[in-house]
C-alpha cells in the first residue's frame, strides 16, 4: 500500500552535471539580448516555422517584423546576437495510455509536427536543439542534423521519429548530450557511428530496439567522456562478447532495466566508478553477486522484478554511500542481517514481495536518513522493533502482509515526518498507542486485519492530514 513510486532516482552526486547540460551556455546566452538577431538567421527560422504544424500557435511570436532573439524558444548570444539555442520541447508530456480523452486532446494540441526544414543549417552557432515530446511521426530524423557542427546538446526524445537513425550524427564531435529515447519506431543495426561522439557525456537510447545492434555495449563503453548511459527497454540480452569489452573509467550512471539479461553482466563489476545501477525488470536468476560490494561509490542499486531467488549478500551491507536499494519482487530468501545498520546513507529500502523471514533487526533504528522502509508481503515474524522511533526522517513504513506479532510500539510517536503507516494483515495485538496522535504528518494509517483491541485514541481525530 506504499504510495511512493518505483522510479529509480538519479544519484545526488550527478545532479550538478544534469543541471549543467540542458543549459550549456546560459552563462553567456540569454533570450533578451540588446542586439537584434542576425537577419539571415531570422529568415532561416521563419523557413523552419513555415514547414511545421503548430496547432496551438506556440510560435505566434515568430513573425517577419520581430527580433528573433525575443521569440519563444529562441536563445541568442548576448554579445554576438547569433542564435545559440532552440528550446522547442512540447509543454506537455505524452499521456498515459489510460488517460482521459481530454488529456490526449490537450497533448496533441500542444505539440509541433510536420517537416523539419534544412534552413536550420544557416544557424552556424547553434549549440542546443530540443525538439522533445513533439509529434514528428511521419518523418525520419533529418540527416542534415549531422551537419550542425556546433551542437553540444541534442534532445529528440519522445518526439515519435521513425526509421533508421542517421549515422552521420556521429560527426557531431562537440556533442555532450544526446537523447533519442522513447522513439520506439527508431531502429539501428549498428551503433558504430556513436564512436565519433568523442565529447559525449550523456547518452539515452531508452526503448529503442537495439536487438540487431550487437555492438551497442562495446561501442558506447569506448566513449572516453561518457558519464551516463541509459539503455532501458532496448531488447538487449546476454552476449559472451560483452565480457571482453573495454571498461569505461568515466561512467557513473548505468541503466539496463527492462531488457532480457538472465544474469548480471560481469563487465559491470569492472566499472568501479559507478554511482547508479538499474537492472530492474530483467530475467536475472541466481544469487546476487558479492561483487556489488566492490563498487564502493554506489548510491543507487535497483535489482527489482527479477528472479534472484537468494539471500541478501553481506557485501551489500558494506555500501555505506548507498541511498536507494530496491530488491522488490526478486524472490529474496533468508533474513535481514543486523548489518543493515551499516547502510548509514540509505534513504529508501524496498524489500517487499519476496520470501524474507526472521525478524526486523533492532539495527534498523541506526538508519538516521531513512525515508521509506517497505518490507511488505514477506514472511517476517517477531515484533516491530522499538528502535523505529529513532527514525526521525521516516515518511513511509510498510510492513503489511507479514506474520508480525506483539504490540505497536509507543515509540512511533517520535516519527514526526511519517506520512504512511501500514501494518495491515499481520498478527499484532494489544491497543493502539496514544502516541499515534502525535503523528502530525500522517496521511495513511492502516492497521486492519490484526488482533488489536481496545478503543481508538481520540487524539487520532486531531490528525488533520489523515485521509479517511
Amino acid at each position: 500500500m506504499a504510495i511512493a513510486t518505483m522510479t529509480t532516482p538519479l544519484p545526488i552526486s550527478l545532479f550538478p552535471f544534469l543541471l549543467l547540460i540542458p543549459t550549456i551556455c546560459f552563462t553567456i546566452c540569454h533570450a533578451n539580448s540588446n542586439l537584434l538577431c542576425i537577419q539571415s538567421e531570422k529568415e532561416a527560422l521563419l523557413k523552419f516555422k513555415n514547414h511545421l504544424i503548430d496547432p496551438s500557435n506556440r510560435l505566434l511570436s515568430w513573425v517577419e517584423g520581430g527580433d528573433c532573439c525575443e521569440w519563444t524558444g529562441v536563445v541568442c548570444h548576448n554579445s554576438t546576437g547569433h542564435v545559440n539555442q532552440l528550446h522547442l520541447a512540447a509543454p506537455l508530456s505524452v499521456p498515459d495510455s489510460l488517460a482521459a480523452e481530454a488529456e490526449w486532446e490537450a497533448y496533441y494540441n500542444s505539440v509541433l509536427g510536420g517537416k523539419i526544414n534544412p534552413s536550420l543549417l544557416e544557424l552556424k552557432h547553434l549549440s542546443s536543439l530540443d525538439l522533445s515530446k513533439n509529434n514528428f511521426s511521419s518523418i525520419h530524423i533529418p540527416k542534415f542534423f549531422g551537419l550542425l557542427e556546433s551542437l553540444t546538446y541534442l534532445n529528440l526524445s519522445r518526439a515519435q521519429f521513425q526509421g533508421a537513425i542517421p549515422h552521420n550524427l556521429g560527426n557531431l564531435s562537440k556533442l555532450q548530450y544526446l537523447d533519442l529515447g522513447g522513439n520506439d519506431a527508431l531502429r539501428s543495426k549498428s551503433l558504430q557511428w556513436v564512436s565519433g561522439l568523442s565529447s559525449l557525456q550523456y547518452l539515452d537510447f531508452s526503448y529503442l530496439d537495439l536487438s540487431e545492434a550487437t555492438d551497442s555495449v562495446q561501442v558506447t563503453f569506448k566513449l572516453p567522456s561518457l558519464l551516463a548511459l541509459h539503455l532501458p527497454g532496448c531488447v538487449l540480452e546476454d552476449d559472451p562478447s560483452f565480457n571482453s569489452i573495454n571498461s569505461s573509467k568515466s561512467l557513473v550512471v548505468l541503466d539496463l532495466s527492462r531488457n532480457r539479461f538472465s544474469s548480471v553482466p560481469k563487465w559491470i563489476f569492472s566499472l568501479h566508478g559507478l554511482v547508479s545501477i538499474d537492472l530492474s525488470h530483467n530475467f536475472l536468476e541466481g544469487p546476487i553477486p558479492d561483487y556489488f560490494g566492490n563498487i564502493s561509490f554506489l548510491e543507487v542499486l535497483d535489482l527489482s522484478f527479477n528472479f534472484l531467488n537468494s539471500s541478501i549478500p553481506n557485501s551489500l551491507y558494506s555500501l555505506n554511500r548507498l541511498q536507494f536499494l530496491s530488491l522488490r519482487d526478486t524472490q529474496l530468501q533468508g533474513t535481514i542481517s543486523t548489518a543493515i545498520g551499516n547502510l548509514s546513507s540509505v534513504t529508501h529500502l524496498h524489500l517487499s514481495e519476496s520470501q524474507l523471514n526472521g525478524q526486523i533487526p533492532l539495527s534498523i533504528g541506526e538508519l538516521s536518513s531513512l525515508k521509506l522502509f517497505d518490507v511488505s508481503r514477506n514472511q517476517l515474524n517477531g515484533q516491530i522493533p522499538l528502535s523505529i522511533g529513532q527514525l526521525s526522517s521516516l515518511e513511509e513504513f510498510d510492513v503489511s502482509e507479514n506474520q508480525l506479532n506483539g504490540q505497536i510500539p509507543l515509540s512511533i510517536g517520535g516519527l514526526s515526518s511519517l506520512k504512511l503507516f501500514d501494518v495491515s494483515e499481520n498478527q499484532l495485538n494489544g491497543q493502539l498507542p496514544l502516541s499515534v496522535g502525535e503523528l502530525s504528518s500522517l496521511k495513511l494509517f492502516d492497521v486492519s486485519k490484526n488482533q488489536l483491541n481496545g478503543q481508538i485514541p481520540l487524539s487520532i481525530g486531531q490528525l488533520s492530514s489523515l485521509e479517511v
